[in-house]
């Protein structure tokens, strides 16, 4: 038996880049955190220090900065020209470069903006927690590019029932026919190769919003028996809407909302009062994938071994 190297990356984590496009009056804001990883042929340095064939992770950080001057369109695009221009080194076989972007508002004001849009030209205010993501995967097969979205905070103060579940003598949750159903939503996409070939900065852009905008009306419209199936139902619809999105993953936290007990104070309480509990927490989790014509997924993408936890 013998020591080997296994499988490894490197490279520079979160890159934080803010570029502002001032090619009119009214500017535009793009805050990413970027993470470039290299993999390929580096055992020289793993097993003896030998650092010929290391693109330093310096490098790296500079080489996102300065693309950046060129502007960055959308994440998806400005991640595909990082790829393609460290997969030039011989030494690399492939790779795996991450983006966060942060959402920026316009300050609204009683004056019209430059183009006579609404918000000011150049005063903005950080949005929600939400984030846009996106990540481009490298291997021998070519370039896979998922998008996605993270920390989007829903709630539905009706329409969500949760009932018909197996009880033993560990089971204290009452059956509810209406309850307060909330949770975080984090998704990750992933489109065919047709798309993600032929795919440019508007058209990333223009399908990340209606992506979005189709998973947040799903979970608004279905009257849900279970927060596994808003997800199921989330997933499939955008699968539906999407022939070139591959597959889709989901995952959602049920932010749980217990009616408090007002009875104590001489109260009753309607489903108006309500206690937040941040842990523990139910967490659900899905792929939503196409079969074939026997019914079968096939195997896994090897894009998902590269995402932390489940999705």
């Amino acid at each position: 038996m013998s020591i080997v190297l296994g499988p490894n990356q490197y490279g520079k984590a979160e890159v934080r880049l803010v570029r502002v496009d001032r090619d009119t009056a009214r500017h535009r804001v793009t805050d990413l955190n970027i993470t470039s990883q290299l993999r390929g042929d580096f055992r020289a340095t793993h097993e003896t220090g030998d650092n010929t064939g290391v693109i330093a992770t310096d490098t790296q950080k500079n080489t996102v900065q300065a693309f950046a001057r060129d502007g960055v369109g959308s994440p998806e695009t400005f991640l595909l020209r990082l790829a393609r221009h460290f997969l030039v080194e011989p030494q690399v076989t492939g790779g795996r470069w991450r983006a966060e972007q942060y959402g920026w508002e316009r300050i609204a004001t009683g004056t019209p903006g430059a183009d006579g849009g609404p918000g000011h030209d150049h005063a903005f205010v950080r949005g929600a927690a939400e984030r846009r993501t996106a990540l481009v995967h490298a291997d021998d097969a070519g370039l896979t590019v998922l998008a996605g979205l993270s920390d989007v905070t829903v709630l539905k103060s009706t329409g969500s029932e949760f009932s018909g579940f197996p009880r033993d003598r560990y089971t204290t949750l009452p059956e509810t026919d209406d309850r307060i159903l909330a949770t975080d939503v984090t998704a990750w996409w992933r489109y065919d190769a047709s798309f993600a070939e032929a795919a440019g900065p508007a058209d990333y852009d223009e399908r990340f919003a209606a992506v979005r905008a189709l998973l947040l009306t799903t979970f608004a419209e279905l009257h849900s028996l279970a927060l596994q199936q808003s997800v199921y139902a989330m997933g499939s619809a955008v699968l539906e809407a999407f022939g070139d999105i591959a597959e889709i993953r989901l995952s959602c936290p049920n932010n749980h909302h217990f009616l408090v007990d007002l009875e104590p104070f001489g109260l009753d309480n309607p489903g108006e009062v309500f206690f937040a509990a941040g842990r523990p927490y139910g967490l659900i989790e899905a792929a939503v994938q196409r079969s074939g014509p026997d019914g079968q997924t096939g195997p896994e993408h090897p894009v998902w071994s590269t995402i932390g936890g489940f999705v």
